[in-house]
């Protein structure tokens, strides 16, 4: 919990003012009982009228004293809270978006998304209880045992009998707490995990009619958590009842002595009623013990799970090199040396001895079966994984001596799934370059052969994308995701299978106006009339290089090149 509320530190002071102001309110309800006490015997039993309209006012102005303090506490407990929560999320939030892939795989998006949220605003609840209330009640406590020795030790110790068996019954109760709690976050990750599959796939579900088993799968997940959820706030609910047991016993015992003490008159009738009043304090205080303890649990099951985000360190650290990209004759030049990889956690490897050279320039079709290891193959370019064996070399230097940051500035990378953000489609496209000019946007959709589509849509580009494009068309979303690699003008152009949605005829004039594009391109893909166009044709079979030349050497030198083209009709038998 250490390493999340240090993110407090910087509202220190607006959270000490509260603290301070808590404190004054219960300063006051503590004074309360001794003035009532006052009120009683050299008031009422006295009949002096002066007396009680004195200690009266006193009393009422130590109420809203009392109130004011309570109103500002709010505010400042509330700012804490909130611009604590903030900071968090925000922290949590930078350090995931600095995750490599293979550290990012470690958890799943549910839970991060329950991290994020969920666990972010229990702790944020208990900081904010903690300041107004929750600190409040165990000092109520122990200022009222204090205050009960103060008016008459004899009585107070009744007060205290019970406080060993409390104190282990609470520590008993927490370590509980906290372990239910952390197993029904975990219950929730589960919860949000088949949420987002069902909803990710909704179509799906409807073209196959599995609305009633993801409707059962989606209960069996929700009953697991209402029942671990029920066994935790069963088990709590213990809480509440054993301390108003011992309390009310002690109760008991004051009111019985204390009568005794009064008809002996060795005790005032308002001492009696102080220590009532302090008891009945005590009592109340107890019975927030439940609450407190429940969301005591619940932000420390949260803070473990969100301190294991902020404390996870990257499989790959950023090259400490600052150097300059390379120019000239090495722009885009490309080249894998003896390149081996397994993902993180498998026991095969998915890439064996890969060796080829792209020269600047030069157009690279890039073939296989499916896990053959092409898309992995791309993606260790940008290092979103570090080769196990080998070296990849950009512009005749080594990337692990690259400067992370540099190094994917040069590369336009278009994935194998189009991904679109919410926002407008110009938005969209900018991605490539945030700060580029509605000119450059315009160029990069006309290369990309979407620039006429956009212009059909009513608000042109400034119309609207639905979460994930949803309201685009595959081979339009393609379209866009390219337009917004094109836009980065860089030295690298790396297309993975992003064409798979395009007819003919707009896929060859995407082509033809790619030949103009001054940058070294990738391109994976499975279809031969695609692959013809690239100056080479970089064959894979199992993670390995089998052959690699042109559309005519290749059907040459390579069988299973050519069956590739039979099978497509490209070729004859």
């Amino acid at each position: 919990m250490k390493e999340i509320f240090s993110y407090v530190k910087p509202y220190k002071w607006t959270a000490f003012i509260a603290l301070c102001l808590m404190l004054l309110e219960l300063f006051v309800e503590l004074v309360q009982p001794l003035i009532m006490a006052k009120i009683i015997d050299d008031g009422v039993r006295a009949q002096n009228q002066g007396m009680i309209f004195q200690w009266g006012a006193i009393l009422l102005a130590l109420s809203f004293v009392a109130f004011f303090a309570g109103v500002i506490n709010s505010y400042f407990s509330s700012h804490t809270a909130q611009s604590f929560s903030y900071d968090l999320r925000n922290a949590m939030f930078e350090k995931i978006q600095a995750f490599t892939l293979a550290t990012y795989q470690k958890f799943s998006t549910a839970s991060l998304i329950t991290r994020l949220t969920n666990d972010v605003t229990q702790v944020q609840t208990v900081l904010f209880m903690s300041l107004r209330i929750m600190l409040r009640a165990p000092l109520a406590v122990i200022g009222s045992i204090v205050m009960a020795f103060v008016v008459n030790a004899k009585l107070a110790l009744f007060l205290v009998i019970g406080a060993p068996v409390i104190f282990i019954f609470l520590i008993f109760m927490v370590t509980k707490g906290v372990s239910y709690f952390g197993l029904v976050q975990k219950r929730i990750d589960r919860l949000n995990r088949v949420l987002q599959e069902n909803l990710q796939a909704i179509r799906l579900v409807k073209a196959y009619l599995r609305g009633t088993y993801e409707a059962s799968r989606f209960d069996k997940v929700a009953s697991r958590l209402k029942i671990d959820t029920v066994k935790a706030l069963r088990t709590m609910e213990y809480i509440m009842p054993v301390l108003l047991f011992i309390m009310n016993m002690s109760l008991l015992a004051v009111l019985w002595f204390g009568t005794k003490q009064i008809a002996s008159g060795t005790t005032p009738l308002g001492d009696i009623v102080a220590i009532v009043n302090y008891t009945m304090r005590m009592t109340g205080s107890f019975s927030m013990f439940a609450f407190i303890i429940i969301f005591y649990a619940r932000a420390k099951a949260s803070t473990e799970r969100m301190a294991e985000v902020l404390s996870t360190e990257n499989d790959t650290e950023q090259s400490s090199s600052v150097e300059s990209p390379s120019s000239g004759r090495y722009f885009g030049e490309l080249a894998f040396e003896n390149v081996s990889f397994k993902y993180p956690g498998g026991d095969s490897p998915v890439l064996a001895n890969v060796s080829f050279h792209v020269k600047s320039g030069e157009k690279l079709a890039i073939m296989g079966a499916t896990g053959a290891g092409k898309s992995t193959l791309l993606q260790l370019i940008p290092r979103f994984y570090d080769v196990t064996e080998g070296r990849i070399l950009v512009e005749g230097k080594d990337i692990q001596q690259w400067d992370l940051q540099e190094l994917r500035e040069i590369i336009g990378y278009v994935p194998q799934q189009s991904l679109l953000f919410t926002g407008n489609i110009a938005d969209n496209v900018r991605w490539g370059d945030a700060d580029a000019e509605m000119a450059a946007v315009r160029q990069a959709t006309m290369q990309a052969q979407i620039h006429a589509s956009v212009e059909d849509f009513p608000q042109g580009y400034e119309t609207r994308v639905g979460q994930k494009g949803v309201n685009l068309s595959g081979g339009q979303k393609q379209r866009l995701s390219i337009a917004r690699a094109l836009l980065r003008k860089g030295h690298l152009l790396m297309l993975d299978d992003s064409t798979s949605a395009l007819d003919v005829k707009t896929e060859q004039a995407l082509w033809e106006a790619l030949s103009e594009e001054p940058a070294t391109m990738l391109v994976v893909t499975q279809k031969i009339r695609t692959a013809k166009g690239a100056d080479r044709i970089l064959l894979i079979d199992a993670g390995e290089v089998v052959a690699c030349g042109t559309h005519n050497e290749l059907l040459r030198t390579s069988e299973l090149y050519k069956k590739i083209a039979v099978s497509q009709q490209e070729v004859e038998k």
